[in-house]
């Protein structure tokens, strides 16, 4: 043993990590304080260095220190050390080492302990994994509001990709609905380190609004310093849908108890009138006057008309429900609807499933949804001939768990966005005047829910309108 390198390799007895001097055949000739420490080896004979690697890592271990003799380069590798029956996460870093005192070759080893850097490493993977996977769209922000980070959900959540946002505000796909004062408070809330929580409207790419539950939350460093924020996004957008629809069914209940009253009120009057009007025709013998009053019984009979729908809509059916074929009032509607003079040149399209099984329903009721659903497809696509395209009405039916779905689709000229949630409104019509009461829509999403159903419409202009009804199979 030489005394010289023995004392000069006592200068690795201050460092933190093990050090040890290995001969080429991984024989350990010197190791500093901290490895006989760990290795417990105060009265033991050092061993063979990679008799301690890991046995899965061990052949490789070796090749990177040969090649770093070979080539008298460092080298690095992680793996781990069996030490006191337990193994420890290392990164082993290779030194050729010239020596003066040996005719061999000598390599100096040294390993540090990464196992708290692993285990951050693993807990880093384990939230990555989470955050990606997770429904709810996440972000991180630096300091100054520049995204760092969005998962895969807060892609699909604002149809933006990864790339579109990393670097950008949020304010690049905000909605500029809410007052400055809201952002205001948020910021203050955030940078003073607390949690901030508001619901707020944001804007896909396509121009369509979202709505979420946006938690944000400080990022501290170990001192308690803000280094950045979390954001945890919730979607409302559903909730929001069920909102509306609660309201409109509030306010389509209220309606219905409004024209009860008033189809009881109105309809006496116009009883009296009626036959008023008949008696002044069978009396009078003036063409003129004649003519007149016959205008005047026109108009009585479409208010009565307008009368009976309200009572239809309005008033409990008393009608008794009967085992239906749904797709022979299809098919029977359908017929009705193609005699009409207007629906002569439209091609009618039907495709209904025969795994449909009978529901309890009115037919007559169900059947006038149907026409009612057809004939303002009849005057949709009348309306949009003259761009000369295929004038087509399609009817689908189909079982989709517990419930039947119905389709009526047609390539008139559509409706606008604004008007889709005023289809089914008593007396809302697109038609000209004159042409419509608008209220067999009304009437057709009272029959619908007293059976329930649930009918939705969806919509471009100069594209087509689809109506989708769906009925519970009992």
């Amino acid at each position: 043993m030489n005394n010289n390198i023995t004392l000069d390799f006592s200068l690795f007895d201050g460092f933190p990590d093990m050090c040890f001097l290995v001969n080429q055949s991984g024989d350990i000739k010197f190791l500093n304080k901290v490895s006989l420490k760990k290795l417990q080896l105060e009265n033991s004979k050092p061993d063979i260095f990679f008799d301690y690697v890991e046995l899965c890592d061990r052949n490789e271990a070796q090749t990177f220190f040969k090649n770093s003799l070979l080539n008298g380069q460092s080298s690095e590798i992680e793996t781990r050390l069996f030490i006191n029956k337990s193994f420890i996460n290392v990164k082993l870093t290779y030194v050729p080492f010239a020596s003066n005192g040996f005719d061999e070759k000598l390599t100096l080893i040294t390993a540090r302990d990464i196992s708290e850097e692993k285990k951050k490493e693993i807990d880093l993977i384990r939230f990555f994994n989470v955050a990606e996977n997770t429904v709810n769209p996440l972000q991180i922000t630096d300091l100054n509001g520049k995204m760092i980070y969005v998962n895969k959900a807060f892609e699909v959540a604002s149809g933006y990709i990864k790339e579109e946002l990393i670097g950008k505000n949020p304010r690049v796909f905000g909605s500029g609905k809410h007052q400055q004062k809201f952002w205001d408070k948020m910021w203050d809330t955030i940078s003073s380190g607390k949690v901030w929580v508001g619901e707020v409207e944001n804007l896909r790419k396509n121009g369509e609004s979202f709505f979420t539950q946006l938690l944000i939350s400080p990022i501290l460093d170990k001192f308690g310093k803000v280094t950045g924020y979390f954001g945890i996004h919730r979607d409302l957008t559903e909730k929001r849908i069920l909102e509306k629809q609660l309201i409109h069914t509030q306010k389509m209940e209220s309606i219905g108890t409004l024209a009860a009253g008033i189809a009881h009120e109105v309809g006496n009057p116009l009883a009296s009138i009626s036959a008023l009007v008949q008696v002044a025709q069978r009396i009078t013998t003036d063409p003129f006057v004649n003519e007149k009053l016959g205008l005047v019984k026109s108009q009585v009979t479409r208010i009565s008309k307008i009368i009976r729908d309200l009572v239809d809509f309005s008033r409990p059916s008393n009608y008794e429900l009967e085992v239906t074929d749904i797709n022979k009032v299809i098919k029977e509607a359908v017929e009705i609807t193609k005699v009409g003079t207007k629906a002569k040149a439209i091609i009618f399209e039907t495709d209904l499933s025969n795994t449909i099984p009978s529901l309890p329903l009115i037919a007559d009721q169900i059947q006038q949804v149907f026409v009612n659903i057809l004939l303002n497809s009849v005057d949709a696509i009348v309306e949009r001939r003259k761009e000369n395209k295929i004038d087509k009405i399609s009817v689908k039916s189909e079982c989709n768990g517990d419930e039947v779905i119905l389709t009526f689709s047609d390539t008139g000229m559509g409706i606008k966005e604004e008007n889709l949630g005023k289809v089914f409104e008593p007396f809302f019509t697109t038609k000209k005047e004159g042409r419509g009461t608008g209220l067999g829509l009304w009437v057709s999403y009272g029959i619908v829910k007293s059976f329930q159903g649930d009918i939705k419409i969806e919509s471009k202009v100069n594209v087509g309108t689809t109506f989708l009804i769906k009925l519970p199979i009992s």
